[in-house]
This record gives C-alpha cells, structure tokens and sequence, in this order.
C-alpha cells in the first residue's frame, strides 16, 4: 500500500495533468518505443517550435487526468510506452508534426489517438488530420485565391476609367 505522502502527490499530478489538458485545444497521445534520442531530440525542437508542449507520463495519470475532463474513450490506448503532444492554440500542429514523423519512422513511432476540442479520433483520425495545413497556410491559400478574382476586377474597372478618360479628352 503506498504511503500517504506519495499518494497526494499522485493527486497533485492528476490536478496539474486535468488543467493542462483543460488547456490544450489539442492532443496527440504517441508510442515512442524504438526512436532514438537524437530522433527524439529533433522532434521535440520541432514541437517546441511550433508551440506544442510534449512530454512522457505514466499511462494511470493520464487516465485519471483524462476522466476527470469527461473523456474516457482514451482507456484502450493507454497502455505500453505513451507521450502526449498538446497545443493551446493550433488544432493540427500536434497531429501535423507527429503524423509526419510516425509515416518517416515506420514501425518504430506509432500514432495511439489524439483530440481537438473534446472529439475523439483514433490512429486513423489521427493520421487523417496529420494532412491538413496550418491554419496560417489555410489562410494564404484563401487570400491567394480571392487575390486572382481581386486583380482582375482591378484591372476591368481601371481600363473602363482609362476608356472613359480618352472618351471625355477626344
């Protein structure tokens, strides 16, 4: 039976875990087991980068942390080596950048289930939201294309006023 002392900073852990996570828009849990730490190394200069806090906890606090937010459907997955990637800010960021790793390091990185704002996805989830832009590339590709439709109707209503200008001067 544990002693009281570590039991309470079990609970103290399980706390900090539920306000990180009722933090977090986003999350990605991962099977680490076989990269290297040179590997591990770039992928979290990459996360950090991008905003993303990751890091290793024990299966039975992230169950914990997980129920207390009113999401159980993570019971089946935590098990075996677990890291968790959340974002507070960018719904893709952790899926994007460990579904891109996981596809480069087959079978020695493995993606277990992740969420974005309080849905649920599996492995295959998971993988499918890995393949959405950024939303900043989201919206370069919108101002992009309004840009194309803008610059034309530009250049109509400037040769109708450069008409009328040689109309009025003749």
């Amino acid at each position: 039976m544990p002693s009281e002392k570590i039991l309470e900073a079990k609970k103290a852990k399980v706390e900090q875990l539920t306000e990180t996570l009722k933090g977090a828009v986003s999350g990605v849990l991962v099977d680490y087991k076989g990269i290297t730490v040179e590997e591990d190394t770039k992928l979290r200069k990459e996360l950090r980068e991008a905003g993303v806090n990751y890091f290793v906890e024990k299966n039975s606090l992230l169950r914990f942390a997980f129920n207390n937010i009113g999401m159980d459907g993570f019971n089946d997955v935590l098990n075996g080596t677990t890291a968790i990637a959340l974002s507070t800010d960018d719904q893709t960021a952790p899926a994007r950048i460990l579904g891109k790793f996981a596809e480069a390091n087959d079978n020695k990185f493995n993606l277990k289930a992740g969420f974005i704002e309080g849905t649920i996805y599996d492995e295959a989830g998971v993988m499918a939201l890995s393949k959405i832009p950024s939303k900043d590339v989201l919206l370069a590709q919108l101002v992009g294309s309004l840009q194309g439709p803008m610059q034309k109707l530009a250049a109509t209503v400037q040769a109708v006023a450069d008409k009328k200008s040689a109309e009025d001067a003749a």
